[in-house]
């Protein structure tokens, strides 16, 4: 008898005749400023870290979380990737201190942007209510956030999203186009800002629901719990919250198991369906009438009165008609 695995469980960099043999890929950490990133086993763990502001997304989020991805993807150790939040919830959406608040002086992210389309003053004057708005300017801005948001969807290795306490608005433009979505019992899942000043960029919401619930959700702007989301099946499971961390790594554990190559073909071979089903063009669409929805007087009057309140008494007033408002 032998202890050596079978070899249909060995990895990528695990065989003895592997052409991976004696080539070992990077052992760094590398350094983000909008999430973390390590290598656990056969799990690539990526982690929003901006807990003090709910992870909310900035221009270095898709470009980060598309590079570490990417990194994943390339390392044969790694067998599938585990996406999460730090603190108190997954995702809060943009951060709207910099988008609504105070967009001309906004953070352009780690690299110099000036005179590009990402240039705050350039998005702040093409946003001038008194001025000519070009849509393919903001267009050229927002699909660069959706580009790194599908970078889940289009990697060849499978993604898990773990969502906890809150996955709203932008945060959801992100957990939907992970491959397997598990959540707490409580957490809140939904697109607010479709009362105003928003429309789902990434477009994924018919995708994932089919055409009437996403339709019950976007038509309200109301959200989802988790168990709600896993009856709908949103997501694959949804369980209480103080299980969720353990009930995410038996499954993350459990696909680890999986030979990477048969990772590969199955995601491949089920995403080529739901691409043909017309993802591509439904982000397309969506990120044009969301840039659309910014700029309509009611999306103009909101924003106006984001810079002029706050954005949380902003949204506690766009919210207070429909007897959910929530201060945060």
């Amino acid at each position: 008898m032998t202890d050596a695995p079978a070899p249909w469980r060995e990895g990528w960099d695990e065989r003895a005749d592997s052409p991976f043999t004696g080539r070992t890929p990077q052992q760094d950490s590398p350094t983000f400023r909008t999430l973390t990133y390590e290598v656990d086993g056969r799990i690539a763990r990526i982690t929003f870290d901006r807990p003090e502001h709910g992870n909310a997304i900035t221009a270095d989020t898709p470009v980060e979380l598309a590079a570490a991805v990417e990194r994943a993807d390339l390392d044969p150790r790694v067998h599938v990737m585990l996406l999460s939040g730090r603190g108190k919830g997954f995702c809060g959406g943009y951060d709207l201190s910099i988008y609504a608040e105070n967009l001309d002086r906004g953070d352009s992210g780690a690299v110099d942007t000036t005179g590009t389309v990402l240039d705050p003053v350039v998005q702040a004057r093409n946003h001038d209510p008194s001025g000519q708005w070009d849509p393919m300017i903001d267009y050229a801005m927002m699909s660069r956030f959706n580009r790194g948001f599908a970078s889940l969807l289009h990697a060849n290795k499978p993604v898990v999203a773990k969502l906890h306490g809150f996955a709203v608005a932008g945060g959801t433009d992100i957990a939907l186009y992970a491959d397997q979505i598990i959540c707490a019992d409580d957490t809140r899942i939904g697109y607010p800002p479709t009362r105003v000043w928003g429309v789902p960029a990434a477009g994924m919401w018919a995708h994932r629901l089919g055409d009437q619930r996403a339709k019950r959700l976007l038509l309200t702007g109301d959200c989802l719990t988790g168990t709600q989301a896993a009856e709908w099946g949103l997501a694959v499971e949804s369980v209480p919250a103080d299980q969720l961390d353990a009930r995410t790594e038996e499954l993350v554990a459990r696909i680890a198991r999986m030979p990477i190559n048969q990772l590969m073909m199955v995601k491949l071979a089920l995403n080529s369906a739901l691409i043909s089903s017309g993802v591509h063009t439904s982000t397309m669409i969506s990120t044009v009438f969301d840039g659309v929805a910014r700029h309509t007087r009611e999306g103009f009057a909101f924003q106006t009165r984001a810079a002029t309140v706050g954005f949380r008494q902003a949204v506690q007033e766009r919210d207070e008609p429909f007897g959910d408002a929530k201060r945060r």
